[in-house]
């Protein structure tokens, strides 16, 4: 019975990190879900590419679905939180709420809402936020784009106040649709969440 238990914890001090390394969920939607592209090079396949090689051994799950809104992902999130009982939670959300001209308040209630599942598991969260075309009017846009860090100052969450900064609007890192980023775009967008989340690592 000895020689097990040593065994054991020899094995324990040997495959420990690996054996409990954390996990990082991210819930987005087309954004994260590499829309239009080999999910290889998407933003978020290389976010675990880059953990790899700095050092961090957390897995990276990648929960996000084209065409999801704040209120499918708040659906969602509490049988992923069971699952994957992650320590990092980060949220992609918001832009197919904002397309479909859905009431800011609405965006902000279900971000809440999901903010405080993920810290009542014990994970921290990263809001990544997002702004909408001028096409949408003036008062739309803002009070959209004023939704996330409203959020991530009430609920103490961190924030990346636009992940498409340098991308959206610039047609060499949009697909066809001015939508979507390209390939050649990914690596800019995990440079705008990287400075804020690698903290959090």
């Amino acid at each position: 019975m000895r020689t097990w238990l040593i065994g054991t914890a020899l094995s324990l001090l040997l495959w420990g990190p690996a054996a409990f390394a954390g996990t990082v969920l991210v819930v987005g939607d087309s954004i994260s879900a590499a829309f239009g592209l080999d999910t290889r090079q998407g933003w978020v396949a290389l976010l675990e590419k880059r953990m790899v090689e700095q050092g961090f051994d957390q897995q990276v799950v990648n929960a996000s679905i084209s065409g999801d809104t704040s209120a499918g992902g708040a659906a969602r999130l509490p049988a992923l939180l069971t699952e994957h009982q992650p320590e990092l939670v980060i949220i992609e959300l918001g832009g197919n709420d904002g397309l479909r001209g859905q009431p800011p308040m609405q965006l902000q209630q279900n971000l809440a809402a999901m903010v405080q599942a993920s810290q009542q598991k014990g994970a921290k969260v990263l809001i990544l936020g997002m702004q909408l075309p001028p096409n949408y009017g003036v008062r739309y846009t803002t009070a959209f784009a004023a939704v996330f860090p409203q959020v991530a100052q009430e609920h103490d969450a961190a924030l990346v106040p636009f992940v498409l900064e340098g991308i959206g609007g610039v047609p060499s890192m949009m697909q066809r649709d001015g939508i979507h980023p390209t390939a050649q775009a990914q690596p800019k967008l995990l440079d705008n969440v990287w400075p804020t989340l690698k903290p959090l690592l």
